[in-house]
């Protein structure tokens, strides 16, 4: 039992509801990191499903509210389930306030055609990475102090890059076997890869999720990965505009395998 397993644990109240803590190792700025609130809802949905065979496959969050506090509720519905496939919805609540709506999907494997040709990011390999010291005028942000983080590319934040983008190899800071839970976390845990292109951190300021969408390419936990292993996180994001940005990622294992895909849409506060 790790920290990011206690801050991510839920107790059941009733069918389908649940109560949570958003613990504060895991804030960042004013509110919690959206991919760890994505992580606590979830377990939640994964302990309404109550089958490990159905892997989570696709998680969509919406978060609609800031919280204001560690104490959170969990509603859950299981919309259909079939003879493979589960559909499940979320809601995070503060008592009547709606922090964040999801829906998920978990499935027993489907053997049959095959197709793999994604190819791992050229980033530099772990040996060559090193952690990334502190920008000078950044914020400090306790959520970083929760992994072991070795940035594995020139283009650093606020480095006036010509392209948007963050790749590091990654893993918690206290050593834990990568599962869905924590490829969720992973899909938000990168400093955002827009801020390569500005100069200094005054020049974007906070930048909140909207949504994030998290695709589960592979059997979690991966066989033959441990907890000392780092993952590969490679994100772009191509356009700001109207205030609004994407940002697409990719979580990859050390021998090339494609763990996860994410999108997020994030406001430029």
């Amino acid at each position: 039992m790790t920290g990011f397993d206690r801050d991510i644990a839920v107790e059941q109240m009733a069918p389908g509801r649940y109560r949570a803590r958003l613990g504060p190792a895991w804030w960042i700025v004013a509110g919690p990191n959206g991919g760890y609130m994505a992580a606590v809802i979830l377990r939640a949905i994964e302990a309404t499903v109550g089958d490990p065979r159905r892997l989570p496959r696709s998680l969509t969050v919406h978060y609609t509210r800031r919280p204001e506090g560690e104490d959170v509720e969990i509603e859950t519905t299981v919309e259909r389930s079939g003879r493979s496939l589960s559909t499940v919805t979320a809601r995070m609540l503060q008592g009547d306030r709606l922090i964040a709506h999801a829906v998920a999907a978990l499935s027993l494997p489907r053997p049959g055609f095959e197709l793999h040709h994604a190819e791992l990011p050229k980033v530099a390999s772990l040996a060559d990475s090193k952690p990334r010291d502190p920008t000078p005028g950044a914020m400090k942000i306790a959520f970083h102090d929760q992994f072991d983080m070795r940035w594995a590319i020139p283009e650093a934040p606020w480095s006036g890059a010509e392209t948007a983008r963050a790749a590091a190899w990654m893993r918690l800071a206290e050593p834990r076997v990568a599962d869905a839970a924590l490829i969720a976390t992973l899909a938000d845990a990168l400093p955002p890869a827009v801020f390569a292109v500005a100069s200094e951190p005054s020049e974007i300021g906070h930048i909140p999720t909207i949504d994030l969408t998290v695709h589960f390419r592979a059997p979690l936990p991966p066989a033959g990965l441990g907890p000392e292993d780092h993952l590969l996180l490679n994100f772009t994001t191509r356009v700001v505009s109207d205030g609004f940005l994407e940002e697409d990622g990719e979580i990859w294992s050390p021998d090339g395998t494609l763990l996860a895909q994410s999108r997020q849409l994030a406001i430029l506060a």
